[in-house]
């Protein structure tokens, strides 16, 4: 056995290893019929993804997201919108009004916004919401204001996130009747919104606030959702949401007149497109039609933390690196934030434990508020003034005593000095305003209260320790000069300067100008970098362009040039600087410039070379980036103009005459000019160069290796060559790169003047001649847009729509009935009227819409652009039953001329016959009626069609025509004429913010106002119509005719009877007993069906007692059976678990004995 060998096996059949491509015959289709199906829907799922490509104009600093909590009165709007801004501001608002915006991440913010129960506030927020909470009772169910919400939101623009929050729960007793009712409004909220809506459960309220868990839910869904896809009305259209209002007119306006127009100013976050900065158009819905007086864009009052970053990062200041719970900030100008609520000038404190405003109380929870009101309460002290002493600021030192100071005040009256003025030379002196930059090389946190540098001789102490040194001041505020200039003048003093003063007043007003030429040049030492000093340079004939750029950078100090100044008086204090040239072209907004000497200059390919670097490759430090940094522009350069000589360090003193200029000015020879055909032939090469590059890339396509090769980086595109949808999105993102990056090469001012205010800034919105109504009237809990209007929009004309009658509405639309739009921004009350396209060569005009289609519309109204969604409605009353939104439709198109018509019939009666003509009277009045209307084509009751021919000369108003048949003398003729319609051009805005709005109403309701009846009008009223009989003749047919007929169309006639049949003559009259029999009878059976009926009628009446009875009896027997049903169990258990205990009582060993 152990020396056995065992036959070597064979080897394996070596397996293919798997290279990773898929067998074409395991995937193929068998039937040709699934592979087109299957095609067909892959592309159809691939098309489904695919949009028109619009304009991303969501900037980078994006304005918060406004959510909005809609809902019917008391499903718990104002909890919510506790709960939400608890969670995410850690701040308690006792009454919520108006938008409150919040910090939710490091780069988002939500303003939360609580829609009031009023149809016209909804028609509002639907058209701005970006995301909607829609409340519902879960106890009640749908009611008819979210209902009216969805539609109106489905009619306007249905934004991208919209979910449900179903809402006191706590109600239902029972889980299952619980479970039921979620999956019921589940399933009903899928059908008004799509298939898997996100619907969210709130059980009850703990404390004033929703569960901390179901709130942190929702908002969690809040946080990390993605920016929807912009509605186009919006993606078009800049609008902004008031967040704050405030009435600006002046006081002594409203003192003469209390209605007199008001100016106002309303601030909020701008959205959409941007706001023009001059004489932008706007709409307050609600409001009117106005034009913005101005808008200034404010510092963010809720930045978020990821711009408070980059602020800080640009400043130098190290920021904080996560969100903190300090740190989380809130915007409510209209609400109470922690009892403080500010209504224009009245302060609001609200304490829900009460106020205590005893002095003598040690109350150690009082508020700041209550720490006021007892500070007024005590007696009359100086500011600062305590009983210790005079402390200004909380913390600082308490000053108990003021030593007294030997030189104080003047010596002796200021002496007099006068100036002689030049006549004509009025012009006012500025300020030294180039000063002010030597502020910023102090350390204000080390800095004193009060420094006695800053202050006269008067206030001047000497130090005990010898260490401060004194400074002479002018005696004015005019030689005084600037504060910087003395403090950067400090480090140049003599520290062994005299103590005592001279007493000569004009030695001392000159001291402060000793070294000002060093001065000047240490505060211009930095380069400025403004594009207005750029612009001053390139204008300077006798400057290169390379002097320019150095100038500009600061390389080189410029230096002024050599004035002519006369010489004077030596007693004149005053002298001219300039010339009266120069002085006209100071005030001049653009100055004068030697034109021709500035194209030869700038016409050398080198100077424009150097130019073209500084504004798109060179940086503006000469190279480093961090001295090259932007350093903000000067407030007062509106003010002092472009062409002051301040800016380059030069300035002359006006008292002694003497001349200060800079070191470093350099002498400039003009740059040798070039002919005017070299520079065209030089721009035409150009322009042929850049034409053929554009047609060769467009002919290439976007994914050429010429387009790439020129490209930065030359990196591949994302879209392919022949993919359409991609080229498109590129070609959309390939301008808006271009516009951003041409638009960050302006400075601020001039970036808002060309494109105005971006979206995502906080701005105020002045606005005048506001109705006063509006002041008066108004809610902060209404909302306020401030939608911007395009210059199309301001026009008016005839709008045709497409419009159909809601299925919920219980009235159909007559035409010229009154009807509210909301199109646009507006809402306003117009006359339409309903049409249908009559087999597409007529707008037949429709007196009703139809019961369930579509029908034209045409009313006057602001101009819109086509495939506008509107919603309609008959009255904004909320005292209407019933569903309130009238009609839903879209624009069509905008015109100022409209083709309907309306069906004239005219009547008339022949009055003599011939074969085929006829003379017809009374359908027209005269021969040039007839005349209008010849060759038309008229029609008998009984379908014989004829036509006009001509009109008789003797009857006026009658006319002779012919007809393809012989008529009757009782046929009516008429006429079916088509006459043209124009609407009513009645255009009623809805104004509900300035009050109590009333439009236009219906003649019924008028007259049911008034209590006026309806007028009766004969010819209106319905007559019985009294048709008379008509007997014809009976057809006669001729005997030779009959005969000669075939054996299928023989008449067969019978012949009259003239004697009477059997049965006529057997007429059955019943005689007397035989009556009194069958009258007999009748009334016995009539007496025994009542007795039956009576019987049947008892029986019931036992069989539903003994119904009633067994039901009882049920019932007890049913309890019974259960009550011993139960007792058996539970003797059935007991007895089980005594086994039990017995078999493990027993052990191991043997089994026992079993009790009984």
């Amino acid at each position: 056995m152990d020396g056995q060998t065992h036959k070597p096996h064979r080897k394996a059949k070596e397996k293919k290893k798997h290279t990773g491509d898929r067998n074409p015959k395991a995937f193929a289709f068998s039937n040709p019929g699934k592979l087109q199906r299957a095609a067909a829907r892959s592309h159809d799922i691939k098309e489904k993804r695919l949009h028109v490509p619009l304009v991303d104009r969501l900037p980078e600093e994006a304005p918060p997201r406004l959510v909005t909590i809609v809902g019917p009165p008391g499903v718990g709007k104002t909890t919510l919108l506790k709960s939400l801004i608890r969670r995410y501001a850690k701040e308690t608002i006792t009454d919520p009004q108006g938008p409150v915006t919040v910090v939710t991440s490091k780069k988002q913010r939500l303003t939360f916004l609580e829609c009031p129960n009023e149809l016209e506030a909804m028609v509002d927020i639907a058209k701005v919401a970006d995301i909607v909470l829609l409340m519902i009772d879960g106890n009640y169910g749908f009611e008819m204001e979210t209902m009216e919400f969805l539609n109106i939101l489905a009619a306007t623009g249905m934004p991208g996130n919209v979910f449900g929050i179903l809402t006191h729960l706590d109600l239902f007793r029972k889980p299952q009747a619980l479970k039921e009712a979620k999956k019921r409004l589940k399933h009903r909220l899928w059908s008004e919104l799509y298939q898997g809506a996100h619907l969210f459960f709130l059980s009850g309220v703990i404390n004033g606030r929703y569960p901390d868990r179901e709130v942190h839910n929702i908002s969690r869904f809040l946080s990390v959702m993605k920016n929807p896809r912009p509605l186009v009305w919006r993606n078009s259209h800049p609008y902004a949401i008031v967040d704050s209002f405030r009435d600006i007119t002046h006081p002594t306006q409203i003192e003469e007149d209390k209605n007199c127009d008001r100016s106002i100013v309303l601030s909020g976050y701008l959205r959409g497109t941007n706001f023009s900065s001059h004489n932008q158009r706007i709409h307050i819905p609600g409001l009117g039609d106005f034009t913005a007086s101005s808008i200034e864009a404010l510092p963010d009052p809720c930045p978020t933390p990821a711009r408070e970053q980059a602020i800080a990062k640009a400043t130098g200041k190290t920021g904080r690196r996560r969100l903190d719970e300090k740190e989380k900030k809130l915007h409510a100008p209209m609400s109470d934030r922690s009892g403080l609520k500010m209504e224009g000038d009245a302060i609001w404190i609200t304490r829900d434990k009460g106020f205590t405003f005893d002095k003598d109380v040690n109350y150690a929870e009082r508020g700041e508020g209550e720490e006021l009101i007892i500070g007024l309460q005590e007696e009359r002290r100086l500011l600062g003034q305590t009983e210790d002493g005079l402390q200004l600021f909380r913390g600082g030192e308490k000053i108990t005593n003021v030593a007294e100071e030997e030189d104080t005040g003047r010596k002796k009256q200021r002496t007099a000095r006068f100036a002689e003025r030049d006549e004509g030379d009025d012009e006012e002196f500025p300020d030294d305003e180039g000063f002010v930059s030597g502020e910023e090389e102090f350390d204000s946190e080390e800095e004193t209260e009060f420094n006695e540098k800053k202050l006269g001789r008067m206030f001047k102490e000497s130090d005990k320790d010898g260490g401060e040194e004194d400074v002479a001041f002018a005696d004015s505020d005019s030689d005084l000069g600037s504060i910087s200039g003395d403090e950067i003048g400090e480090d140049d003093e003599d520290e062994d300067e005299e103590d005592d003063f001279d007493d000569d007043e004009e030695e001392s007003a000159l001291r402060w100008k000793d070294n000002l030429a060093g001065k000047a040049q240490m505060l211009h030492s930095r380069p400025s970098y403004r594009t207005a000093d750029l612009a001053r340079l390139m204008y300077d004939e006798v400057l290169t362009a390379d002097e320019v750029l150095r100038r500009w950078k600061g390389e080189v100090e410029a230096e002024e040039e050599e004035e002519n100044i006369e010489d004077s008086e030596d007693e004149d204090f005053f002298k001219k600087a300039k010339n009266d040239e120069d002085a006209i072209s100071e005030d001049r907004s653009i100055p004068q410039y030697d034109y021709d000497q500035l194209a030869i200059k700038w016409s050398v390919d080198d100077n424009i070379e150097q130019l073209r670097q500084r504004f798109t490759t060179a940086n503006l430090g000469g190279g480093d980036d961090d001295e090259g940094g932007f350093d903000g522009f000067d407030e007062d350069d509106d003010e002092a103009g472009d062409d002051d000589d301040e800016g380059d360090g030069e300035f002359e003193d006006l008292e002694t005459g003497e001349q200060h200029k800079t070191d470093a000015k350099a002498k400039t020879e003009a740059e040798p000019a070039e002919s005017l055909e070299a520079e065209r032939e030089r721009n035409a090469r150009r322009k042929e160069e850049l034409k053929l590059r554009f047609e060769e890339e467009d002919r290439e396509g976007f994914n050429n290796d010429k387009a790439v090769a020129r490209r930065e980086g030359g990196e591949e595109e994302e879209f392919g060559e022949d993919e359409w949808y991609d080229a498109q999105k590129a070609i959309i993102q390939k301008q808006l790169d271009i516009n951003n990056a041409e638009f960050e090469a302006l400075d601020e001012r001039q970036r808002v003047a060309v494109e105005g205010f971006r979206a995502g800034k906080y701005a105020k919105i002045v606005i005048e001649k506001v109705p006063a109504e509006f002041v008066t009237n108004f809610n902060a809990r209404m909302p306020i847009i401030v939608g911007g209007v395009l210059p199309t929009e301001d026009r008016f004309g005839f709008v045709q729509i497409r419009i159909k009658r809601h299925r919920w509405h219980k009235k159909i639309l007559k035409t010229n009935d009154p009807l509210i739009f909301s199109l646009g921004w507006r809402r306003f009350q117009s006359l339409p009227i309903y049409s249908i396209s009559d087999s597409r060569t007529r707008n037949r005009m429709l007196k009703y819409t139809p019961e369930h289609m579509h029908c034209f519309g045409t009313f006057h109204g602001p101009l819109i652009a086509p495939n506008t969604g509107f919603v309609c409605f008959q009255s904004f009353s909320s005292a209407t039953p019933g569903f309130r939104i009238a009609a839903t439709g879209t624009v069509l198109a905008v015109d100022e001329s409209t083709e309907i018509v309306k069906k004239l019939k005219l009547t008339g009666a022949p009055y003599k016959i011939f074969k085929n003509t006829a003379f017809i009277k009374d359908m027209f009045n005269s021969s040039l009626e007839i005349a209008k209307f010849e060759g038309a084509a008229i029609k008998t009751v009984s379908g014989i069609r004829g036509q006009i021919k001509r009109a008789l000369s003797k009857p006026d108003g009658h006319f002779r025509a012919t007809f393809e048949d012989k008529i009757l003398i009782s046929d009516l003729v008429f006429l079916r004429a088509w006459y043209p319609i124009k609407p009513h051009r009645f255009y009623n805005p809805v104004t509900n913010l300035l009050g109590n709005w009333q439009p236009m109403r219906l003649t019924g309701e008028v007259r049911r106002d008034q209590g006026i009846p309806t007028p009766q009008d004969r010819n209106s009223r319905y007559r019985p119509v009294e048709r008379a009989a008509r007997h014809f003749n009976a057809l006669k047919v001729p005997r030779a005719l009959a005969a000669e007929l075939p054996f299928k169309s023989q008449i067969v006639a019978t012949k009259p009877q003239r004697k009477q049949t059997y049965l006529q003559k057997r007429a059955v009259v019943l005689g007397g007993e035989e009556r009194k029999a069958r009258d007999l009878l009748q009334k016995l059976t009539t007496i025994r069906k009542d007795a039956v009926a009576r019987r049947r009628a008892k029986k019931e009446e036992k069989r539903a007692a003994f119904q009633k009875k067994m039901e009882a009896m049920g019932e007890k027997k049913e309890a019974r059976e259960k009550r011993e049903k139960q007792e058996y169990w539970r003797r059935e258990g007991k007895k089980r678990k005594g086994e039990d205990g017995e078999a493990a009582g027993g052990g191991g060993g043997g089994g026992g004995k079993r009790r009984r």
